[in-house]
């Protein structure tokens, strides 16, 4: 079986959890610290506050710029769930945009969508591609709302040489196993340049304690709560990050061979302007999605759905209309993409595919 998604666990990491298991200090450690600055470092931002999910990473940014009861926060419907129920979360209320062909968020139905309830954007750089950075930037100096990257599927993915997370208010990234580098189990981090932004993500992340104060560890100054990462993940995020320009390169080039082979009979992404993709996922596009799904399994490569219901048809949410989104997610396929992908499975891959439409 050829796998859609298989992380990369190098001998360093596996020496990493011996390592910590043998300190005997797991959580609050040194390499939770580490990881932090170094992450940061590589978006391109000031400041990191890792916690325990990329959902929490968001709910944390978005509690931090002080959002909630009465305020809208425009966000995507074509993305996983939890790129909107942090909006829920601190009480706000979501509103849902439509995407173009490019699988991203439509500017200008942003644009129509803004009201002045709007406190935030969130945009969802989507399978690895960033969203087009420059006029939601005109946007947020006209309007005015804070804007929140959700770059949980977007590790090193840059506009115009500048790395996914360095563009907003804060920048959210997720290590969940399947993304591009993981901490071998759920784990995120929020990315700022905003120093004051920072220390209250970390006060939010950890039962509301000012460590900045003598009587901090004791003292909870707001509401807080339980994100913390542990210090195994931290070891094993920094032993990732040190590979993750390797292995984006690696995805590139197997979109490369995607690219060049596959059947004309499938929509292919391409990289859009002035970005550097990362291809956390590689979404092809046809009206037989359900019938090619079928035929891949039969032989024995596994695909995925990406996603199969909007967001905005969520129960928990609020129905409304988005033509394109709703019309993509019946035609939207996700085939194997990852660093220990060898030549020859994606040959393998791309001649089943053209099989079946021949």
């Amino acid at each position: 079986m050829i796998q859609l998604s298989v992380p990369t666990i190098t001998q360093e990491m596996k020496e990493k959890v011996l390592e910590i298991l043998d300190s005997g200090r797991f959580i609050k450690g040194p390499n939770v610290a580490a990881f932090e600055a170094k992450f940061s470092r590589y978006c391109g931002a000031g400041y990191g506050v890792s916690a325990n999910s990329g959902t929490s990473a968001i709910f944390m940014a978005l509690k931090a710029l002080y959002i909630g009861k009465g305020d809208e926060v425009i966000v995507p419907s074509h993305t996983f769930v939890a790129s909107a129920t942090p909006i829920l979360m601190v009480g706000a209320k979501p509103v849902f945009v439509d995407i173009g062909d490019d699988y991203l968020m439509d500017v200008n139905d942003v644009k129509s969508k803004i009201t002045s309830r709007t406190k935030a954007v969130i945009c969802v750089h989507l399978y690895g591609e960033m969203c087009d950075m420059a006029k939601l930037l005109q946007l947020k100096e006209k309007f005015g709302f804070a804007l929140v990257e959700d770059c949980c599927q977007a590790h090193g993915a840059e506009y115009d040489g500048k790395k996914a997370g360095s563009f907003g208010e804060a920048g959210c990234f997720s290590f969940f196993p399947s993304k591009n580098m993981t901490v071998a189990g759920d784990g995120g981090m929020a990315v700022t340049s905003d120093k004051k932004l920072c220390n209250t993500m970390k006060m939010l992340r950890d039962h509301g304690r000012d460590y900045g104060t003598k009587e901090g560890k004791y003292i909870s100054t707001i509401l807080g709560y339980n994100f913390r990462m542990s210090e195994l993940s931290a070891a094993l995020g920094r032993c990732q990050l040190k590979y993750i320009e390797q292995w984006s390169q690696k995805r590139r080039n197997i979109a490369e061979m995607y690219n060049e082979s596959l059947t004309d009979k499938v929509i292919k992404p391409q990289a859009g302007d002035r970005r550097k993709h990362v291809y956390h996922l590689y979404v092809i596009r046809t009206g037989k999605r359900d019938e090619l799904k079928e035929h891949l399994h039969r032989n024995d490569i596994e695909t995925g759905i990406h996603y199969p219901v909007p967001v905005h048809r969520q129960p928990i949410f609020e129905d409304s209309r988005l033509p394109v989104t709703e019309k993509i997610c019946d035609e939207i396929l996700s085939l194997p993409i990852y660093p220990l992908l060898s030549d020859d499975q994606v040959s393998e891959v791309i001649d089943t595919i053209n099989d079946f439409f021949e």
